[in-house]
């Protein structure tokens, strides 16, 4: 087995059989990513590309708590400018899109939580197997007050439909394993860890013993479908206006403030 870029919290490895893992390794935090965890996954997509004898990718997160628990809460307390909220945005998408991209199929094994950045990550896999006690949402509108990206939106609603993206996110609620399969958030749901580990990596050796082209074609075929056309370098993207409203708010200050203090947020829309 090979180790390539990674750092203590986010272990990169490959095997013989061209299998490349990656875990998010936080489990004191429930794998809560950190912006330099973040950078971590696209150096380790670098990586993949660069590696014609990798042929698949399991991501998931250590311990049995949690897949990834969102973005690390404390990151966003530098923010202060437009630059910081739609800097972030702008780095989320290069980040998930570093994934989109991979020629390789990429399998998120999911076990425990699984919210915010860690479910936009999971979203932009490929293939998506979780444990039975695995949840799944996007509770901003209760914690933080800010609001996700056009493109996860679009991410999202390609996954499971517009009206249940609102369901989710309006509520706060956390999808269970089984709604999550119902819906088709998830492709299949597993007993436990052990069992998760088993399936994922009977999955990735199928996969890499299939047709690479086929595979590679299929994915950006069907992400070139998806896409809105490009946005110009230095244009305003779609939806630059609602990460504004969000993240420059009085609101996003408040529950990011009380999400660490652990105490209800004042909301006050502004």
């Amino acid at each position: 087995m090979s180790a390539t870029p990674a750092t203590d919290e986010l272990l990169f490895t490959t095997d013989e059989a061209g299998i490349a893992r990656i875990v998010l390794n936080r489990p004191q935090a429930r794998n809560a990513l950190t912006f330099a965890m973040y950078q971590g996954l696209i150096t380790c997509c670098e990586a993949i590309a660069g590696n014609p004898a990798i042929k698949a990718l399991i991501i998931t997160g250590a311990g049995e708590k949690a897949f990834a628990a969102g973005t690390d809460i404390a990151q966003f307390r530098s923010f202060s400018t437009a630059e910081d909220a739609l800097g972030y945005e702008r780095f989320m998408d290069k980040v998930l899109g570093s994934l989109e991209r991979l020629r390789v199929p990429t399998i998120a094994a999911i076990a425990g939580a699984c919210t915010g950045g860690g479910a936009a990550i999971a979203a932009a896999c490929d293939l998506r197997i979780a444990t039975r006690d695995a949840r799944f949402g996007f509770p901003i509108a209760r914690t933080l007050g800010n609001c996700l990206s056009q493109g996860n939106l679009k991410r999202l609603s390609g996954l499971i439909g517009p009206a249940r993206v609102k369901d989710i996110i309006f509520t706060a609620r956390l999808v269970g394993s089984e709604e999550a399969l119902a819906i088709g958030l998830v492709g299949e749901v597993v007993a436990d860890c052990a069992a998760l580990t088993e399936r994922v990596d009977t999955l990735a050796q199928l996969l890499a013993n299939h047709a690479p082209l086929t595979m590679q074609a299929t994915k950006e075929g069907l992400r070139r479908l998806a896409e809105e056309e490009a946005v110009a370098e230095g244009a305003p993207h779609p939806g630059d206006d609602l990460i504004l409203m969000c993240y420059m708010s009085q609101d996003f200050r408040e529950g990011m403030e009380a999400f660490l203090g652990k105490r209800p947020p004042n909301w006050t829309g502004r």
